[in-house]
């Protein structure tokens, strides 16, 4: 990547850190992800914890490792979303190069409960995983207790996100296909200041492996 484009990117993780809480309040709440690594834990796949397949239309498959060590409410919360199908049929809504892909809003306004922000500008500091490329988050609106199924996988990493949104996991393996989601012509919302799809890219499933 270029030194602009670094540049360019870390601009806009800057300014949109403030936009995601303001489209957060319908039924595009936004977030933002970053990669699995943390300032003193090694979180390379293990074994041990849950991982999720998610099959895109026509863009194909990747894998997101959970780790509850961090978050475990946002896992417990996720785990059973997709275990109820919740996911299938829900889109990327917001795509921006070196920065962020979120997804999971609610198909047809689904009312569902808000979990605690698990991150240390809300009392929880237990989640020092870092926004860097490939960490899965989750979205909510200025209300830190307002996290309900949209999360974001980043792109990029995105520091000034850290401690302020919830990380609770990396994508392993595919990460090659959320980086084909950037190829899809994108349209400009101006009330979010972010870039939307032009052609809708869906989740068909999502299912734990194994």
């Amino acid at each position: 990547m270029k030194a602009s484009t670094k540049i360019i990117s870390l601009i806009l993780c800057l300014a949109m850190v403030f936009a995601f809480a303001a489209c957060s309040s319908g039924n595009t709440d936004t977030e933002t992800t970053t990669d699995a690594n943390t300032s003193s834990t090694d979180t390379s796949a293990t074994d041990g914890n849950t991982k999720v397949i998610v099959t895109v239309k026509d863009f194909g498959q990747f894998t997101i490792e959970l780790y509850p060590e961090y978050a475990p409410k946002s896992v417990e919360n996720f785990i059973s979303l997709v275990k109820s199908g919740f996911y299938s049929g829900t889109i990327f809504h917001r795509v921006m190069e070196g920065f962020m892909a979120q997804g999971g809003a609610p198909a047809n306004g689904e009312n569902l409960t808000p979990i605690k922000g698990e991150f240390k500008s809300n009392g929880w500091d237990a989640n020092t995983l870092l926004h860097t490329r490939g960490v899965i988050s989750m979205a909510r609106t200025t209300d830190p207790d307002s996290a309900t199924s949209q999360f974001f996988i980043c792109y990029d990493d995105c520091p000034t996100l850290d401690g302020d949104y919830a990380a609770f996991g990396k994508v392993i393996e595919g990460m090659e296909v959320v980086d084909k989601f950037l190829e899809v012509e994108m349209t400009y919302n101006s009330r979010f200041e972010l870039a939307v799809p032009v052609d809708d890219i869906v989740i068909e499933k999502m299912e734990i492996a194994g």
